[in-house]
């Protein structure tokens, strides 16, 4: 399972996830953002950022992150 979901109906394709990922796991291709699972570190700045709230984390992943139970 992926940690990180994109919503591509409500993707417009801004590019802000893409430019705010530390490790480049983020593209846009046909429009859309799409994700590179094996760069990506779930750090959660494209959710923070995405301001279609296209971008979704997995719960548990915010967790092991912040480091809350």
């Amino acid at each position: 399972m992926d940690v990180v979901s994109i919503n591509v109906r409500w993707c417009k394709g801004c590019g802000i996830c893409v430019a705010f990922c530390p490790k480049k796991a983020l593209s846009i291709e046909n429009e859309k953002s799409k994700l590179d699972p094996e760069k990506c570190i779930a750090c959660g700045l494209c959710e923070l950022f995405c301001p279609d709230l296209a971008i979704t984390m997995d719960a548990s992943q915010k967790d092991a992150n912040t480091g809350k139970e």
